[in-house]
């Protein structure tokens, strides 16, 4: 009788134990290994779970923060949420006035009608500049007109074509006008051209082809990668690319240099005409 009241005792204790711990330490093991008495062996604690967590830090954390909102800064006046104590300020004319109070930064905004904006929010300490309204205004609209100055660039579309060595000339004509309308779209336009069998063909005739299909676009295109064999020997591969736009620029200086040359010639040729 009394092993079995121990035994109870000893059980109730135990589950008492486990709700208090809440599950932090492993199932508790009763074993019996004699009549006379009673063993018990209790299993090393273990967690139950493992929180992985980011080890705290104010000033990396606020330096994170601060970094990633200099990446979308825009030109924008603060007006008087001035967070820092202490501030490095630039008047409208871009003068260093050094290191000041924000109370009395904020009372210089209201005696000159000016604006704040954030100039450095990284540095220590942070750097603002003071601005007028309409240098505000007038720097919207150079960002606005950037911004569309400036195309964004997106994934390159390839467009490809594939035909024989013995095309015809008005057929070769309409692919033409099809690969220039792809490069006025600034497409990239691989070409393969297929050698015909059992033909008796000049080794440069595909090059050529090549080459007459890039001087139906002057000014326009070039070659991306220039023609190479492909298909073990049984057909050459070309892409074409639109020109750059300093490319473009120089086509347009070479034009222009030879127009010019073209008339000074011509100029030097009717002086030396002798007019009777």
């Amino acid at each position: 009788m009394a092993a079995l009241l121990l035994k109870r005792l000893t059980l109730q204790a135990l589950r008492t134990e486990n709700n208090c711990i809440g599950g932090w330490f492993g199932n508790h093991v009763v074993q019996k290994t004699a009549p006379a008495h009673l063993s018990l062996l209790t299993s090393a604690p273990q967690l139950a779970c493992l929180i992985h967590a980011k080890p705290f830090s104010t000033v990396e954390d606020t330096q994170d923060k601060r970094k990633k909102k200099n990446k979308d800064v825009t030109l924008s006046n603060i007006g008087r949420k001035i967070h820092a104590r202490i501030i490095h300020v630039f008047d409208e004319k871009g003068n260093d006035l050094g290191n000041m109070h924000r109370a009395n930064v904020i009372r210089l905004m209201d005696e000159r009608d000016l604006r704040l904006v954030q100039r450095n929010g990284s540095a220590e300490p942070p750097e603002y500049q003071l601005v007028t309204g309409l240098q505000i205004h007038q720097e919207r609209l150079r960002l606005r007109e950037q911004a569309k100055a400036s195309p964004k660039a997106g994934p390159t579309v390839t467009k490809e074509l594939i035909f024989s060595s013995n095309i015809g000339h008005h057929d070769l004509d309409t692919k033409s006008k099809q690969i220039q309308q792809w490069i006025e779209k600034k497409y990239q336009v691989r070409i393969t051209i297929k050698k015909v069998k059992n033909t008796q063909e000049p080794d440069n005739k595909t090059e050529e082809i090549f080459n007459q299909i890039l001087q139906t676009m002057p000014g326009i295109a070039t070659f991306l990668s220039r023609p190479q064999t492909v298909r073990g020997g049984t057909a050459l591969m070309c892409v074409f690319r639109h020109l750059s736009k300093k490319e473009e620029k120089t086509y347009m200086d070479s034009e222009e240099m030879q127009k010019r040359d073209t008339v000074n010639k011509e100029n030097d040729g009717e002086s030396d005409v002798v007019h009777p």
